[in-house]
Formats: C-alpha cells, sequence, structure tokens
C-alpha cells in the first residue's frame, strides 16, 4: 500500500505539473469535453477520476453521454456529436475506417472477454474440448448452444468469432451468435434463454454467483491472445485545439488506472455508480474488478499488434469493410510525454531523503 500511495503521490504531481493545470482556478479556465462512453468495467478509469473529483480539480467538465454499444456511438461519432470516446477498439476502428478522424491514445484493458457457459451447455465443458462440448449439446439438445454478445463489430463479438473459427476451428454455423446490449446480456443469461455468453465483467461474476450452473469455459488469452480492450480516444481537432486539457486528462486515465490495479476496493465504489444502474452489489464489483478477466492497463504500445490481428480478421469477416491504417490510429504521444513526466517523478522520490 505504501507503493501504491507513492505512486499516486507522483501522479498528482505529474497531473498538477502539467501546462495550464495551475491556471484551472476558474470558471473561465475549465474546458468543457463531450466524452461518450459505454457503462462497462473495461472503461472504469473514467468512472474513478469522475468519481474521485479529480477531473474537476484539473479544470475539466466532462460531459458524459451513455451508449448502449459501440457501433451505436460510431453513429454519434459520424455526426460529430463527441470529442473524447471511451469504447472498444473494434469500434474505434471502424469510426477511423469510415473516415471519422479520432485517435486512439491510451488503452484501458486487455484480454477482458470471457465465454461463461449455464446450464447443460456449461456441462458439456467438463473433460471434453470446446469443439466436443458444442458437437455434443448440439447432438443432444437438438439444437445449436446459443451465445449471447455485443453488436456485430463490438469487440466481445469479433472476439468470439474469432475464438470459434481460429482458436477452435470450427464454422460460425456450429452456434446461434445472438446480439444484444449489455443489460440484455445478463438478462438472458440468467433467464436461461442463451446458454452462454461472449461477455465482459462484472457480468462473467454475477452470472457466476446467481447460477450455480454458470462457469467462465474461456478467458481473453484463449480466444485471442493479448486482446485489446477499451481505449481512450478522442477527435484529431480536439487534440490539436485543446492540447493542455488532453494531457490533464492522460494523466488522470494513468492514475486511475494504477488505482484500479492497486486499490480495487478504493475504486469499487465510483465503477458502481456507473455500472449496472447501482443494483450491482458492491461485492460483486470488487470481486469483478479482481477478476482474471480485469487485465487494466494505460500502455497503447501493449496493444498495437494485437490491434492488427483484430483488423486483419476483421477486414476477413466483412465486420470492417475498409482496411485502417494501424499507425494512424494510435497517436502514442500523450501517454509518452505523461509516462516519461511520472517516471522522472519516481525517480526523483526515490532519490529523495
Amino acid at each position: 500500500m505504501l507503493r501504491f500511495t507513492r505512486r499516486l503521490g507522483a501522479m498528482a504531481l505529474l497531473l498538477f505539473a502539467l501546462p495550464g493545470l495551475a491556471q484551472a482556478d476558474t470558471a473561465d479556465d475549465v474546458t468543457t469535453l463531450q466524452v461518450g462512453y459505454m457503462p462497462i468495467l473495461p472503461v472504469a478509469q473514467l468512472f474513478v477520476m469522475e468519481g474521485e473529483g479529480w477531473t474537476e480539480e484539473a479544470g475539466l467538465d466532462l460531459e458524459l453521454t451513455r451508449f448502449s454499444s459501440g457501433p451505436a456511438m460510431v453513429q454519434a461519432l459520424a455526426s460529430g456529436e463527441l470529442d473524447v470516446m471511451y469504447f472498444g477498439i473494434g469500434p474505434a476502428m471502424v469510426a477511423r475506417a469510415n473516415g471519422v478522424p479520432l485517435k486512439v491514445l491510451a488503452a484501458s484493458i486487455k484480454e477482458q472477454i470471457g465465454l461463461v457457459a449455464r446450464g447443460d451447455f456449461a456441462g458439456e465443458f467438463d473433460n471434453a474440448t470446446a469443439q466436443e462440448a458444442i458437437a455434443h449439446f448440439t447432438e443432444t439438445q437438438g439444437r445449436k448452444p446459443k451465445i449471447a454478445t455485443f453488436p456485430k463489430g463490438s469487440v466481445p463479438d469479433t472476439v468470439l468469432r474469432y475464438y470459434l473459427t481460429q482458436q477452435l476451428g470450427l464454422s460460425l454455423d456450429s452456434v446461434d451468435i445472438v446480439a444484444m446490449g449489455a443489460d440484455r446480456v445478463q438478462q438472458a443469461l440468467l433467464a436461461g434463454a442463451v446458454d452462454a455468453a461472449s461477455i465482459l465483467e462484472p457480468i462473467l461474476t454475477t452470472v457466476q454467483e446467481r447460477d450455480d450452473s454458470a462457469r467462465v469455459v474461456a478467458r481473453g488469452g484463449d480466444m485471442l491472445p493479448n486482446q485489446p480492450g477499451a481505449v481512450l480516444a478522442a477527435r484529431e481537432s480536439v487534440l490539436a485545439d485543446q492540447p493542455e486539457a488532453m494531457q490533464r486528462l492522460m494523466a488522470l486515465h494513468i492514475r486511475a488506472t494504477d488505482m484500479l490495479v492497486n486499490d480495487p476496493e478504493r475504486a469499487a465504489p465510483h465503477v458502481r455508480e456507473f455500472v449496472g444502474k447501482r443494483l450491482v452489489p458492491l461485492s460483486t464489483v470488487e470481486a469483478a474488478l479482481r477478476s482474471p478477466s480485469s487485465n487494466y492497463l494505460s500502455d497503447p504500445h501493449a496493444i498495437i499488434d494485437a490491434t492488427r490481428v483484430m483488423r486483419d480478421f476483421q477486414l476477413d469477416n466483412g465486420t470492417l469493410r475498409q482496411s485502417v491504417d494501424i499507425e494512424a490510429l494510435f497517436d502514442t504521444g500523450l501517454y509518452d510525454a505523461a509516462k516519461a513526466e511520472l517516471d522522472e517523478g519516481n525517480d526523483g522520490e526515490a532519490s529523495a531523503p
């Protein structure tokens, strides 16, 4: 805990050392950013920085708009409604390929998708491979297993399709993929309307807590190794017009990531305010933040190679109609500068008497 406290202290010093922050004392100095987000754990950095009051301290007024899916946010982006986005790398590629001038600035999480099965389908995985489980279920039940996930083009959907075809060597016709929003996925699982879901936390934890038959039969690393997940992205015009505000936001993103990794108990109440309409028990949120599927990180360099893999797969299956230049999609400059300042601050702290 001492190490974490010192790290947060260094991050706070970094934040307040950023250009223009010392002058962010009045309403005239506050920068307003239109931020689109999904109410999901992979973008928990946003919930932490808002809950802790860091954005207000940094002179940032984040006007938040909630979306039910990444594709819905892409539509809003195309209309010019948003400045900053917390959403999946899949929709980010789709938006960029469709001409939206945005940049991915930081990662938020990786390998966050899991395949949770329930009922008879979950039982099929006992002492059997995934291929055998799917085939035997289809034979004995007289129907293919129904697997819920987000709409086509989203990260959960893309990861599921990659897992089935590239990792298991199966046809997509071997299962019934049912697209729906986040709230409906959990409802469908608990009601027994579907047999499994390619989904993320806290749904993975919640379903296992409420359904004794449910269990995660594949984690993100099994489905698409080092899979990129949610990201922090922004319009190029915002980066050009509000560089100081975006520097502050990046510092907050890194600071929030550190809390999620090192102090999930402190982060959990803030996350709960945004996820599950406050109906998810705090203990469940804490468990979800500690889950093997909650691999929070900020470094965009760590997901670039896997993003290329996802891009190529989406091009092959038609989800991405036009190729996107990965080097043009990412802008690591803000992260690199913030990380260098942070490392310098930590070195100074370590050498202090």
